[in-house]
């Protein structure tokens, strides 16, 4: 631990957790690093449709509870009546918040711009996870979904923020949704506020306002809920967790699916060789960087990619073993002379690169580093925008790309490992290729038993564990705070939950 402790006082990390508080009528102001990027942010447009969710403002046919189960949301029910064709039915008596009532056809009018190229609401992104080939509105209540192909992940694609059921928009209600509050106004990077719903269908909401106040730096944030300017702070930082709570403030930590992982460059350079990969991950002490960079609170070592104790995680422990490491780049072929490495007679050297927008990223990367020069092996660091290191990976110019993800952004174990590691996947950046990977995932779509499912992704797994296909690093936890009285609050583990119509606040 001598190496971590030398490290550690040039780690500043905040990110976010949370858990139930205390309650009662009136306003609760909120701060986050992240916010609006238009006046009305439409909620089927990019990422729009996690604020909008996490407020209450929207709602989804689908859900997802705290153990990430699918449940039906405004969905009364779903069924498979055809390899390709699901029927929804909708709960009886929704209303939109201008009082019309939801029907098939609204529902229908509300998914179709998704799909179509060049609307504003058209989003790429939740196109593909739909795959549809046409959806019908049967009657007032049922809309039938047709797929381009089998896809078991279709119910859980339906708790999608994204796919968020709208109503006719209008000045007054410019985004006209079903959730227990109503969107009033968005100020760009600014603020998203909301008012209560009073005509709610499950209860009138225990909040009349909830304004989310954007302020980037977790510091600044964490001196704004010390003023009493905002009265929760998601995503506050680790290093002063302890510190607050004992000023009567409320701390939550809980673990989240976002996984912080490598993606390797398997296309070319040293980590083109599993046992060079397998190498690399042995020499990280991922329980060394939670405590560093999250001060023992904000996250849990990742043996796989989904979290354990949630649904889908197989049984695989993160290994931390320099001797092993030391072994396998021997297996490898590399030679070690005056205590560093050679492979191919050069250096052993590895390229690292990340972004700053999470402020866990940077320190992560540059504790990995320490870890490799520890058994001999160069490496370094490189911070650029997303896209900067998302290209140097692609492009051969970098080994390894520290990235942070919602593994299991709907609960299905499925699409982002597609796109992160299938052949042709569409955020496969480090080029990684594996033809049992490619079938098992197609298989994972197909197959719609549960149990068959679980099993073919435990075999994913173990097939990354494996190759090093990924190096998961830690799965993050939301370290957040709340003044005393917040109550109806839990942290949800895709991180697109926050507001209901029993959360409160009495100040």
């Amino acid at each position: 631990m001598s190496l971590l402790k030398s490290l550690a006082t040039a780690v500043v990390f905040a990110c976010a957790a949370a858990m139930p508080a205390t309650a009662q009528d009136g306003s609760l102001t909120i701060s986050v690093g992240y916010g609006p990027k238009a006046e009305v942010p439409d909620p089927r447009a990019g990422y729009n449709g996690w604020m909008s969710n996490q407020t209450g403002v929207t709602e989804t046919l689908m859900g997802l509870d705290y153990e990430l189960n699918l449940y039906p949301r405004l969905a009364e029910g779903i069924e498979q009546s055809a390899a390709t064709t699901w029927r929804v039915t909708l709960r009886d008596g929704l209303k939109f918040h201008d009082g019309a009532p939801v029907t098939a056809d609204a529902v229908v009018a509300a998914i179709e711009p998704i799909l179509e190229e060049g609307h504003p609401a058209h989003n790429a992104r939740v196109a593909n996870l739909l795959d549809l080939s046409g959806l019908v509105a049967e009657d007032d209540r049922v809309i039938v979904f047709e797929t381009n192909s089998p896809n078991a992940a279709f119910p859980w694609t339906l708790s999608e923020p994204g796919i968020a059921v709208l109503g006719q928009s209008s000045d007054a209600f410019p985004i006209n949704a079903t959730g227990p509050y109503i969107f009033r106004e968005a100020v760009p990077d600014q603020l998203y506020r909301v008012e209560a719903n009073t005509d709610y269908r499950l209860g009138t909401p225990g909040l009349e306002e909830v304004r989310v106040m954007v302020i980037p730096d977790p510091g600044a944030a964490a001196l704004a809920f010390e003023a009493g300017e905002v009265d929760m702070v998601i995503n506050y930082p680790e290093t002063d967790f302890a510190r607050i709570q004992e000023t009567g403030a409320q701390g939550f930590s809980a673990p989240t699916a976002r996984l912080y992982f490598y993606t390797v460059n398997a296309k070319s350079g040293p980590m083109k060789n599993p046992l060079i990969r397998r190498a690399v991950s042995a020499a990280i002490d991922r329980q060394g960087i939670v405590e560093a960079v999250l001060s023992g609170v904000g996250g849990m070592p990742a043996g796989t990619v989904y979290p354990d104790g949630k649904s889908w995680a197989a049984d695989i422990d993160p290994v931390y073993d320099p001797a092993l490491a030391e072994k396998l780049l021997a297996e490898a072929g590399a030679v070690k002379e005056g205590g560093f490495w050679m492979w191919n007679g050069e250096p052993l050297e590895i390229d690292i690169v990340t972004y700053a927008s999470r402020a866990a990223l940077p320190p992560t990367a540059e504790l990995t580093q320490a870890f490799l020069q520890a058994i001999g092996i160069n490496a370094s660091v490189r911070l650029g925008e997303f896209g900067a290191s998302n290209d140097a990976i692609a492009s051969g110019q970098a080994d390894l790309f520290l990235q942070a993800w919602v593994t299991t952004p709907q609960g299905d174990p499925g699409a982002v490992l597609e796109a992160l590691l299938k052949t042709e996947g569409g955020s496969n950046s480090g080029g990684y290729s594996n033809a049992e990977l490619d079938r098992l995932l197609k298989d994972g779509r197909t197959t719609f038993d549960h149990a068959e499912r679980k099993a073919i992704y435990d075999r994913v797994q173990d097939i990354i564990a494996a190759e090093a296909a990924m190096l998961p690093v830690f799965h993050v936890s939301q370290v957040n705070v709340a003044r005393a009285g917040l109550t109806g609050y839990a942290v949800h583990p895709t991180e697109t939950y926050w507001i209901t119509h029993e959360t409160a606040l009495t100040k």
